[in-house]
């Protein structure tokens, strides 16, 4: 069978990981997490003081340093998913934290980060047989994907969810704070100069919602199905 390109798009904690990783699991596709990619970078920064007491990013340290910033995937046996390392070193955890969410948004908007990290998906995407998620596949790293989808739920949905899978791994949360972090990365993410989060015009749009994992996961099949016959 023809193997395609699959662009996974949408707000921030509204399933797509999950979609995608089940799903590229499932027909035997390379996941990839480009979320993650942004998180490494800003976790990188973070430890290199590259920020300031107000949030502000010290963008030339950044830039100079972006060369020697190697992000990379490996397959998780125990979880069966794939775990991001950052010059080498497992990160996996690190990048999840409500730290990482608070400054990953104002790093993802510059314009010397996306077009670095693009690249690299890009590349990653060439043989095809790919599920890519994030919040500009279907737009600017597989503008021509053959299957693109929206994801997108209400944001106190995703609040709650992202405080149920922090507490899940015995990480602090406090939901107001969650909440308020995600309204505050959809305006970043929507807003940004430089590929902003939006539907592409050919993309299929899923509000989750009010969906269980195992109904999202029957959708998504559903689609690729019908794009593929399969």
């Amino acid at each position: 069978m023809k193997k395609i390109t699959i662009a996974i798009d949408g707000f921030s904690s509204c399933g797509k990981s999950t979609m995608a990783k089940d799903l590229a699991r499932e027909i035997g596709y390379i996941y990839v997490d480009t979320g993650a990619m942004y998180r490494a970078v800003t976790l990188f920064a973070m430890r290199g003081g590259m920020f300031g007491a107000d949030g502000a990013i010290d963008t030339a340290a950044l830039e100079a340093a972006m060369n020697g910033i190697v992000i990379s995937f490996r397959l998780n046996e125990a979880t069966g998913c794939p775990d991001t390392y950052l010059n080498g070193e497992l990160v996996e955890k690190e990048i999840r934290s409500m730290e990482v969410s608070s400054h990953v948004s104002p790093v993802a908007a510059l314009p010397f980060v996306r077009k670095a990290l693009v690249a690299q998906q890009q590349k990653m995407g060439e043989e095809k047989g790919i599920v890519m998620d994030g919040r500009d596949i279907g737009t600017a790293v597989f503008p021509d994907a053959e299957l693109k989808v929206f994801v997108t739920a209400s944001a106190r949905v995703r609040a709650q969810r992202r405080f149920d899978e922090l507490r899940a791994k015995g990480m602090p949360a406090d939901f107001d704070d969650i909440l308020k972090n995600v309204e505050q990365r959809d305006y970043i993410d929507s807003h940004r100069e430089v590929s902003p989060l939006r539907k592409a015009d050919d993309a299929v749009e899923l509000d989750n919602s009010t969906m269980t994992i195992a109904e999202q996961k029957a959708w998504l099949m559903d689609i690729f199905k019908e794009r593929t016959g399969a």
